[in-house]
């Protein structure tokens, strides 16, 4: 896989993130493990993520919170989050609720989270993409405009030139682009007369 998508997967059980990863990293996905929610928010401040696992029960900051705190975030807002729940309907209504973009139920099925997570990283580089293009675009608007300022300020001084001056010094100034000839020619002379 090029460019590979890197998922960030928080349990606070070792064997549930050693899983994970055993189903993930063969398919190409680069897995970074984080066993708490503290340590889940530090890793998204320090690594490009661009796709989230995360438990729901932990102790200390649970998933629930921690996908708030993400939503929040203006530069994680729109990270994909996957909420892993041993529940029912209520936990998955609650993970939806805190912002979660999917749900996985444990024991999860290695095909559905597979297509799961396949899926929310295909939105994710798609929403990359138009950001990117996005800033690409106002980059361009900007250098846009200031060619345009540019040439209207040529502009002017052109029509400024032709009111005042006869049509081939103007011409002559305008198309060698070089205003010495302009500069005045006169010198100052120092006359003595003695009588």
């Amino acid at each position: 896989m090029s460019d590979r998508v890197t998922i960030l997967t928080v349990d606070d059980q070792p064997t549930n993130l050693r899983l994970l990863e055993a189903v993930l990293s063969p398919q190409g996905y680069r897995v970074i493990t984080a066993s708490s929610g503290e340590q889940a928010l530090e890793l998204l401040h320090s690594s490009s993520i661009d796709l989230v696992l995360l438990d729901i029960m932990m102790p200390g900051i649970d998933g629930y919170e921690v996908c708030e705190r993400i939503r929040r975030e203006p530069s994680t807002a729109f990270l994909p989050v996957v909420m892993i729940t041993a529940s029912g309907d209520y936990e998955k209504t609650r993970a939806i609720k805190a912002g979660a973009d999917d749900f996985v139920s444990k024991p999860f099925h290695q095909g559905e989270l597979l297509a799961r997570v396949a899926s929310l990283a295909r939105i994710k580089r798609y929403h990359d993409t138009v950001t990117r293009q996005a800033a690409e675009l106002a980059r361009w608007n900007t250098e846009l405009e200031a060619r345009v300022r540019t040439q209207v300020e040529e502009l002017q001084r052109v029509n400024r030139l032709r009111r005042f001056l006869s049509p081939q010094v103007a011409e002559l100034v305008i198309n060698s682009g070089d205003d010495s000839v302009l500069r005045s020619h006169r010198r100052e002379i120092v006359v003595v007369f003695c009588d």
